[in-house]
């Protein structure tokens, strides 16, 4: 992915987490959705119409279109109202094309950060899946959280050592990457289990659709 399109994806999934956490209204988060969504499907399109049949560089773009679909329907949903399950079911889809990406970074690319960047990701839109597609509301402070969290691990902090020149990938990083994804995770469950208490004892009925 590039860097500056990895840039772009730690700033909506910033402001994603923030709207799952309630501090940003549906409708707002939804346009930076349009602005990043449009700009992961165009740019993959331009990079696959150039890259000559070449399959390095068709697999590189190709995994940008799940970022660009989810966040043009993130950004629907949230304009129209249209209740979630579809989204939910389809960053299912997403999860595990996150994960062949994930494995396919260790094998095919030699890029275990990356690997493990993609691997993230995959327990992201599990978590997406499970709130919209399976309706699991106590879930959405932690994902929330985890989405804040993540959001600078996965895209805002390698975007700048991309753009910087100053990446490097070796096995060394990608377990740091992944034990700080881990206490992400924990933090995220932690910071949320308030609200799975309160749901567990009333359980509310779902508004509109929220996610990614």
């Amino acid at each position: 992915m590039g860097s500056v399109g990895l840039l772009y994806v730690g700033a909506v999934l910033f402001i994603n987490g923030l709207m799952l956490l309630g501090v940003i209204p549906g409708k707002s988060a939804a346009i930076l959705n349009f602005f990043v969504g449009t700009m992961q499907v165009v740019f993959p399109t331009i990079i696959i119409l150039q890259a000559n049949n070449d399959p390095t560089v068709i697999f590189g773009a190709a995994g940008l279109y799940l970022f660009g679909f989810t966040y043009l329907y993130v950004g629907i949903l949230q304009m129209t109202g249209i209740s979630g399950e579809g989204l939910g079911w389809f960053s299912l889809f997403v999860a595990a094309c996150a994960v062949a990406i994930g494995v396919l970074q260790f094998t095919l690319v030699a890029d275990p950060v990356f690997g493990i960047i993609w691997f993230v990701w995959a327990v992201l839109w599990f978590l997406f899946f499970l709130v919209l597609g399976l309706k699991k509301d106590s879930l959405t402070t932690m994902t929330g959280w985890f989405t804040v969290f993540i959001s600078h691990l996965t895209g805002t902090i390698p975007a700048f050592f991309l753009l910087l020149g100053r990446y490097e990938t070796n096995n060394g990083y990608a377990a740091l990457v992944a034990a700080i994804a881990a206490v992400a995770l924990a933090a995220a469950y932690f910071l949320g289990r308030k609200a799975m208490r309160n749901r567990a004892l009333a359980p509310q009925p779902t508004n509109v659709a929220r996610t990614a």
